[in-house]
């Protein structure tokens, strides 16, 4: 199982939270990639692009934040941020 904390953040302050939990394939990066995309849905934005830093930052601390570059379309936000809650999953 995974779970995920999903945050929209404009001018420092969340505006929008959701934790979602995936316990789908057995599979850690398609649950992640699964939780991921059931946040955006929930948050009603597009999925992100994750970056070369991007990676790093999740595997080295369980969470990264997307800004704009991370997004074809206007965000019209400042960041989102996601966090894995547990962190006794393997990866």
């Amino acid at each position: 199982m995974i779970r995920i904390w999903g945050k929209i953040i404009k001018n420092n302050k969340i505006v929008k939270d959701k934790v979602v939990e995936f316990t789908g394939s057995g599979n850690y990066q398609q649950d992640l990639k699964n939780s991921i995309i059931e946040l955006c849905n929930k948050f009603d934005i597009e999925k992100p692009y994750w970056l070369p830093g991007n990676l790093d930052e999740y595997n080295k601390r369980s969470k990264t934040i997307f800004t704009q570059d991370n997004f074809m379309d206007e965000f019209p936000f400042d960041k989102f941020v996601i966090e894995e809650l547990d962190s006794d999953n393997t990866k």
